[in-house]
């Protein structure tokens, strides 16, 4: 069929259906299904056949898709094995040792956050219960810390060379760049797309600014004086989540705390990723190192890496009788089935994108958005329905699958490759954004588990942080990136920008003091 208002259809109604249910898999499927009856001359019974056995099941069955999705399987199961067996907390747990005051308390919790890296549920539940007696003890409110957990957790893991989300996020990316019959390495594009993570960048950098200046603003200066001035590390009548439906994530009683339990399998990961990657590309006969690794598999290059890290895993565990071989291997099944809900969104996703690419969604789309709307506002425009999408359904994942096979045609259109990178970024920093503050977001409800929270409070003290670094991230991050302005410089702008208004607007919760009759009123 020529392509035509029908072509984007089906992307249009799994995002509302998305935002309306809140149900991402039904909503994609549904999807998938209204573009098969389309293209099989709008019978839907030879649509939902045509959804299963064509689209479905030739995504899944697809070489690249199915590499990623067993190394996704493989490195949640490896981060499992990592998880129990103490080393990460043995690591978070020395940090924490060094925090004499709030600001380092703060900024320890920080720095836990950067070190679990590879996973956002693992960090959020890690970081979280590991940092709260310290932050207890220096009057860090609970609020201030669910905040941290969270800003640590998916904006960290989604910019990491190595971790559960590399796998998904190259996948889309592949996704775009077949539309428009464009050969990359995914993996090189992937890397190419951090610098421009702006939202995930900024995040990262205000909770430093936050804790360095120790000023607060909006609800969470209330929270922070509540906790300074009476000791309340939550409000009168909170409720915080507990993390007892989370055991399987945690460290067995008893385990002896070892950092290389978390050191030596991550050393595996990375080091068969750099020799996997050279050795994939072609080696020397490739020429140069960087040739090697863009001409590399990288599919297959991390299903080797993570296989790695797992064995290691195993062998440490096993050796050091931390556990049993049968307790090993259901934890490595655990770690791996932890990922299930991820990777039916992704193949989904991927069958989306195969019946919008049929209806010829970009052809009919691309030049239609460019010309309504001017090159450089291209990466802000993407960026801004981002961030909404993703707060309106509290999915990252499925706000990547369903706009990043989408974006890039509409980039490429215009003729410029300055924009694409930058485009590609605005759509897997701006998923970020919902999943980092939407109530409905399952890492915005383990940050509140992990910190032991009441969850409302949570979200309603961080969404004023997190609203403000979009905003910078949009105007002085994805506008300048539209004209060409390099990375580096908005980056530098922006990060100046969150410390004068956290300098400015903020208060200071150093050393505050309340009058008695206000005390109970913060």
């Amino acid at each position: 069929m020529e392509p035509g208002f029908l072509s984007i259809l089906p992307a249009l109604v799994a995002i509302v259906l998305a935002i309306a249910t809140r149900q991402v898999i039904l909503s994609l499927f549904i999807a998938v299904w209204l573009g098969a009856t389309f293209i099989y001359s709008f019978n839907p019974a030879v649509g939902i056949m045509r959804t299963l056995d064509e689209f479905i099941v030739g995504s899944a069955t697809d070489g690249w898709n199915a590499g990623i999705l067993i190394f996704t399987m493989i490195i949640a199961a490896a981060i499992g094995l990592v998880t129990r067996s103490g080393g990460a907390q043995a690591i978070a747990e020395a940090l924490s040792r060094k925090a004499k005051t709030p600001r380092a308390g703060m900024l320890s919790a920080w720095l836990m956050g950067l070190i679990i890296f590879f996973d956002d549920y693992g960090s959020c539940l890690i970081a979280g219960n590991t940092s709260r007696p310290i932050t207890d003890k220096l009057k860090v409110s609970r609020e201030k810390l669910s905040y941290i957990v969270d800003s640590t957790a998916a904006p960290v893991a989604t910019i990491a060379v190595i971790s559960t989300w590399v796998g998904y996020e190259m996948g889309m990316i592949a996704e775009g760049y077949d539309k428009i019959g464009v050969a990359v390495s995914p993996y090189i594009v992937f890397l190419q797309t951090i610098p421009y993570r702006f939202y995930s960048l900024f995040a990262l950098a205000m909770v430093v600014i936050l804790a360095i200046l120790m000023r607060d603003f909006g609800p969470m200066y209330h929270a922070e004086v509540r906790a300074r001035t009476t000791g309340k590390l939550l409000r009168d009548g909170a409720v915080p989540l507990s993390a007892s439906d989370t055991a399987e994530l945690q460290v067995k009683e008893g385990t002896p705390l070892r950092w290389i339990n978390f050191v030596l399998p991550l050393l595996a990961i990375i080091v068969s990723t750099v020799i996997g990657l050279y050795y994939n590309g072609g080696g020397a006969e490739a020429g140069a190192f960087l040739d090697a690794i863009g001409n590399a598999d990288a599919s297959v290059v991390l299903l080797w890496a993570s296989t790695a890290g797992l064995v290691v895993g195993l062998i440490l565990v096993l050796a050091q009788r931390i556990l049993t071989l049968n307790e090993a291997m259901e934890t490595v099944m655990n770690g791996a089935k932890s990922v299930f809900t991820a990777l039916v969104i992704l193949v989904l996703a991927w069958s989306l994108s195969a019946v919008s690419g049929e209806l010829g969604a970009a052809e009919y789309l691309a030049p239609m958005v460019s010309s309504a709307i001017p090159m450089w506002l291209v990466p802000f425009m993407v960026f801004l329905v981002a961030c909404l999408v993703a707060f309106a359904t509290g999915t990252s994942w499925g706000t990547m699958g369903i706009l990043t096979p989408m974006a890039i045609p509409i980039a490429y259109a215009f003729g410029d490759e300055r924009i694409l990178i930058p485009t590609v970024a605005a759509v897997l920093t701006g998923a970020i954004f919902g999943d980092h503050c939407s109530p409905i977001s399952d890492t915005t409800i383990l940050s509140s588990t992990g910190a032991s929270s009441d969850h409302i409070d949570h979200v309603r003290t961080q969404l004023p942080y997190a609203i403000v670094t979009a905003v910078v991230a949009g105007i002085i991050g994805f506008i300048p990136a539209g004209f060409g302005v390099p990375w580096y410089v908005s980056f530098v702008i922006g990060v100046a920008a969150l410390y004068l208004i956290v300098k400015f607007v903020g208060k200071s919760t150093e050393g505050v003091s309340l009058p008695v009759d206000k005390k109970a009123k913060a």
